[in-house]
């Protein structure tokens, strides 16, 4: 039986995940702790408040529908030019927009990566939608991106012309861009009226070698010479927005994150925009703080936690946004250090991978179940015993 709280009460927890990518969404992560959080209370239970979480990447949208927002059907120009069809969200004037479900990996055609041939566009033609519906402050989530074409095509579907020497426009790609010879702007769909912000943890800059290209292009099947061609491209994109008198254009390129999604950081900022912390940004739009101040105990989590996950990453901005309060984090895999666990401040830690030789991130139906297993353990032990003393280090029981 889990115990009352000092005021009599049941328990409170948080249960704020982000998904697990390629298994479970973050709302359905929730759905099954909370499941097994119900199962292992006792009689006297628990009352769970579940707030799916996102980072910036993909399940961006997923989390904000489920915070509350409305869905907004979008047909938009693929990343290798085919129709896809999509969601945005939308509250009030605000509006939230995936490059995921635009321009992402998870569109592509039976999966083929075309790192010269696909292109931004479908981001530009959304971020266009929901302003056409009222939307004055849009969110762009950065993560997932198949393209590394500076936000070429982003800017191409808001209005600039790409133009060769001869004058012909150039519907621009990475593997396009160095043909263009300059850009119109004429045609630029006025956003003075609009918050434009990108939302991602990534911190590289256009060019060069932490660079989008360099970095990320092999993920989007760029080989060595594709690579050098696609720096380089970005390279001359800067030199076609300077030439065209795009103010600050150079020093946006060297910006913390303009190299995020294949260089849409770049065109958001060459657009007015600025970029934000994607888990520190998204805590916010869903009201995180307000809801682990009514908790006991939080329940966050994602499909991987290691050593980078103290940089900013989501785990910690939770912990350190958790009001001192006592946090658990449930992950598909678990490669943190007993010391990094430590110094994130995590009470314990709870991964799939010890409880299977399976791999649960293949399986949806795997990861549900040991969710829910978890969850009851977690009610059954860590709800009945008092925090750790912030100076152990925290029980792993997992």
């Amino acid at each position: 039986m889990l115990p009352r709280t000092p005021d009599h009460r049941r328990p409170r927890v948080l249960v704020a995940p982000d998904k697990y990518k390629g298994s479970l969404t973050a709302a359905e992560v929730a759905r099954w702790i909370s499941a097994g959080l119900a199962e292992g209370a006792g009689p006297d239970g628990v009352d769970c408040d579940l707030l799916p979480l996102a980072d910036g990447g993909d399940g961006s949208v997923d989390a904000a529908l489920a915070a509350g927002y409305e869905p907004v059907a979008v047909e938009v120009t693929g990343p290798t030019g085919l129709p896809v069809r999509t969601t945005a969200a939308r509250r009030g004037d605000t509006a939230v927009v995936e490059v995921a479900g635009t321009s992402g990996l998870a569109v592509l055609p039976d999966g083929r990566r075309d790192a010269l041939g696909s292109s931004s566009h479908g981001v530009g033609e959304a971020i266009r939608h929901v302003r056409g519906l009222g939307a004055r402050r849009i969110v762009v989530a950065l993560g997932g991106s198949a393209t590394t074409d500076g936000g070429a095509g982003l800017l191409h579907a808001l209005g600039v012309r790409f133009l060769g020497a001869d004058g012909a426009e150039i519907r621009p790609s990475g593997g396009a861009l160095g043909s263009a010879d300059h850009l119109d702007l004429t045609g630029l769909l006025p956003l003075d009226d609009v918050e434009l912000l990108g939302a991602s943890d990534v911190t590289n800059p256009l060019t060069g070698a932490l660079g989008a290209a360099r970095v990320f292009g092999p993920q989007k099947g760029a080989g060595p010479a594709e690579v050098d061609l696609l720096d380089g491209a970005l390279a001359h994109l800067v030199d076609l927005a300077e030439r065209a008198g795009v103010p600050g254009a150079r020093a946006a390129a060297a910006s913390p994150g303009a190299g995020s999604a294949g260089g849409i950081g770049y065109a958001l900022l060459l657009l007015g925009g600025r970029l934000v912390s994607g888990a520190g940004f998204f805590l916010d739009l869903l009201g995180f703080d307000a809801r682990a101040q009514a908790a006991d105990l939080v329940i966050t989590g994602e499909g991987s936690m290691d050593e980078q996950t103290r940089d900013g990453k989501l785990i910690s901005v939770v912990v350190r946004r958790s009001g001192g309060r006592p946090v658990v984090a449930v992950v598909g895999r678990d490669a943190l250090s007993a010391e990094g666990v430590r110094e994130l401040g995590l009470h314990a830690v709870h991964a799939l991978a010890d409880r299977t030789v399976e791999d649960s991130s293949r399986d949806p139906a795997l990861s549900a179940r040991l969710l829910r297993r978890i969850g009851r353990d977690i009610a059954a032990t860590l709800l009945t015993t008092p925090p750790t003393d912030p100076g152990r280090a925290p029980d792993r029981l997992a």
